[in-house]
């Protein structure tokens, strides 16, 4: 029976799969899900996967049809791919959920060029991930496919899509950008986005330098339009880059709270704006300095400031002036045009936004600097608010070239599963060959359709290497979300992947007598960064998290010590390591709980196209992780900061933190909120924000209510920056 047309009256795996929301007796009929994972296997992919005489025999297909890359091929002895292959198929690989083997199938999986046939199975596309990235190094395939085979590492979305395929997409999950205050860098802006959307990703685009609508040109007054006709070009060019109708192009204007545009720039997501300066797909995020925080606790005036006249007094754009520091003497400027309102009053309105829409992303710029270990200055962000890198800026002539070429950002993702990392035989072994794989997408992208950028990833080398499963490892092992054990927990594990990350990143320097672009200007070089780790251990505190690590060597400050020495002498590979991104699809594949994030549902409902509904259970539910299985719409979210919080502190860019809220909030679960109503107001997002701050969090990205009517309003579908 052919793909395109199956019959869905004759197969069982979807309603067997739908009994899993069907209770029997009072319990969860879990054991439908895995009926459901068996029929589909045999209902479905075995009928339905093309088979061969030999591995020789398909490979041959793959490269006459065109399905796989015979470069990659040809860097490999034929016989050392068939030792790969038994080595992947003595572990016996076994898809966990119905869902999982749902996912890679209907998103991964190589078909034919009809969509009749499956091509490949999930040995299949491991196998090709483990060839393409170790680039011809035998043992580093061997590692890659031990990782992966068995969970422990998820390249991105694109990444794991497009590895070792002939006709595939970039590699790169996300790209940031920002443009300077003329129009050849607008129009240069608009082109870039086209370009980097049709190769794939999502992009961030910072316009907090351009100046504000009716602002003055060459004399004029009233002559500027500001930054929402910006927005709306930015937008449509999205919207016809969709990389050749695979998905829509994304992207996100990040503008700073001090723009004097501000309140229009959010006005655009508001359902009952004018169609003349609404924003329906692109995203919104604001840069936020300190300065804004302590404005809101004075119940003080705020001044906004104009871009041109800021960059005209201090002889550099408005994105890299501390305004912190200089707030007072800019109110003090007469040479500085100047808009007030009142703190508070942009305050609620952010709320009122985020409440409606789920929108604005907010970064928190100044502690994202202060904690910034590279020479230079973090100004923007990306699609999803967890990559946060230095940039410069670029100047455009009229022949749209580059007279000063600045540098821009790309970066590409992948992601550890934590339940299965903790049960690795080599921690560091683990680590090392992720930042081998994510390294070489760095060394191979081709970005010269954005100069910027490929200068950019040319100087830095940086990858994002994140997490998933956190709440599934803590139900697994019986932790309360975000109690004291949780909290241990997290702080190990990020310290561990941060300290190997850098052990690999200099293991790489030392290699190759390369480090990344001015490391010596570097808080890694002046040992300034290792401060922490020498003065502070950062091992277990409970006894079950000491036991959790018991197997693996935990950093101690004299090997905190020893890191510092050899990375002073040698340098990093990577200016950046570590980010926290968000995990769709990818997360069912891998049975795992979304990235750092408490569950949504027990039992999770999912929507899908013309299948309908399928049902997903929390990855080792049973009665004895049940009561460890809180919904997120549940819980106080200022644990979920705290749990953020401690990680953060571990990761040297930023983390997707989604706030969960609902309409109507659970009695008790805010003190606040006693005696006053338990709808959901602009207050209480001011107060967790608030909370956020005071934390140290980098950023926050979406706010996701659910409704009294069980909807859901903020929700992120998009996949662009997601693992």
């Amino acid at each position: 029976m052919a793909l395109g047309t199956l019959d869905q009256n004759t197969v069982t795996y979807f309603d067997l799969n739908n009994e899993l929301n069907i209770p029997k007796n009072g319990t969860i009929q879990l054991d439908k899900d895995k009926e459901a994972l068996a029929a589909f296997i045999r209902e479905n992919i075995e009928p339905n996967t093309l088979q061969f005489d030999s591995l020789k025999a398909r490979f041959d297909y793959l490269i006459e049809n065109d399905f796989v890359d015979i470069a990659m091929v040809e860097q490999y002895e034929f016989s050392f791919i068939e030792q790969l292959y038994q080595y992947l198929r003595q572990e016996n690989f076994q898809f966990k959920s119905f869902m999982a083997a749902y996912k890679f199938y209907a998103q991964y999986a190589i078909k034919t060029n009809d969509k009749q046939f499956y091509v490949e199975n999930y040995i299949d596309r491991v196998a090709m991930n483990a060839l393409f990235y170790a680039n011809g190094d035998e043992r580093l395939a061997l590692n890659l496919a031990d990782e992966m085979i068995h969970q422990r590492y998820q390249p991105a979305t694109p990444s794991f899509l497009n590895a070792g395929r002939s006709r595939r997409g970039e590699l790169v999950s996300c790209f940031v950008l920002q443009t300077t205050d003329d129009m050849n860098a607008i129009g240069r802006t608009i082109n870039s986005a086209l370009q980097l959307s049709k190769i794939g990703g999502g992009v961030g685009i910072n316009l907090s330098n351009l100046r504000e609508a009716g602002a003055t040109i060459k004399g004029i007054a009233n002559a500027a339009s500001g930054v929402v006709p910006v927005m709306k070009l930015l937008e449509d060019s999205f919207t016809y880059s969709n990389q050749m109708g695979q998905r829509q192009g994304a992207g996100v204007v990040y503008l700073s709270v001090f723009h004097p545009d501000i309140m229009s720039f959010l006005a655009t997501k508001k359902e009952n704006a004018d169609e003349k300066i609404r924003v329906k797909t692109l995203s919104l995020g604001l840069t936020v300095p300190d300065k804004f925080y302590q404005l809101i606790r004075e119940n003080a005036d705020m001044f906004l400031f104009s871009p041109y006249d800021v960059e005209r007094e201090y002889g550099t754009a408005f994105n890299y002036v501390d305004i912190t520091a200089e707030y007072d003497n800019m109110v003090a400027n007469p040479k500085i045009k100047k808009y007030k309102i009142r703190a508070r009053d942009l305050e609620n309105e952010i709320s009122k936004m985020q409440q409606e829409s789920g929108y604005p992303y907010v970064i928190n710029l100044d502690i994202v600097n202060r904690a910034n270990p590279i020479a230079g200055k973090v100004v923007s962000s990306n699609l999803c608010s967890e990559i946060l890198q230095v940039q410069t800026p670029s100047q455009i002539d009229n022949q749209q070239n580059y007279t000063q070429l600045g540098s821009d950002i790309s970066c590409n993702l992948g992601s550890t599963n934590i339940v299965n990392m903790m049960a690795t035989t080599d921690f560091a072994t683990s680590v090392e060959t992720m930042v081998r794989a994510l390294s070489f997408v760095s060394d191979q992208s081709q970005l010269d359709m954005v100069p910027s950028v490929q200068h950019g990833n040319q100087e830095l080398h940086a990858i994002g290497l994140g997490a998933m499963g956190l709440a599934a490892y803590f139900a697994k092992n019986q932790m309360h979300y975000g109690d004291e054990e949780a909290l241990d927990f997290t702080n190990v594990y990020f310290m561990m992947l941060n300290y190997y990350t850098l052990v690999a990143s200099n293991k790489i320097a030392k290699e190759r007598h390369e480090t990344f672009a001015n490391f010596e200007q570097s808080d890694y070089a002046n040992g300034q960064y290792f401060d922490k780790y020498l003065h502070q251990d950062f091992g277990p505190r409970t006894q079950k998290v000491a036991d959790a690590f018991a197997s693996h060597h935990v950093p101690t400050p004299a090997d905190w010590a020893q890191l510092m020495a050899g990375i002073k002498q040698y340098g990093l590979y990577n200016a950046y390591r570590l980010a926290i991104a968000p995990t769709g699809s990818i997360s069912y594949v891998n049975d795992s709980t979304a990235s750092l994030h408490p569950i949504i549902n027990k039992i999770e409902e999912r929507q899908e196209k013309k299948i309908g509904k399928i049902y997903y259970p929390a990855p080792y539910l049973s009665n004895e992780t049940l009561p460890y299985y809180q919904s997120a719409y549940d819980l106080d979210m200022r644990r979920v900061i705290d749990v953020y919080a401690i990680a953060q502190q571990h990761i040297d860019q930023g983390m997707a933190l989604t706030l969960f809220m609902r309409s109507t909030l659970p009695s008790g679960l805010y003190e606040w909120k006693d005696g006053h109503t338990d709808k959901m107001t602009t207050r209480d997002l001011n107060i967790l924000r608030m909370y956020a701050f005071h934390k140290q969090i980098k950023s926050v990205y979406y706010v996701r209510t659910y409704t009294d009517d069980a909807g859901e309003m903020g929700v992120n579908e998009c996949e662009s920056c997601s693992i």
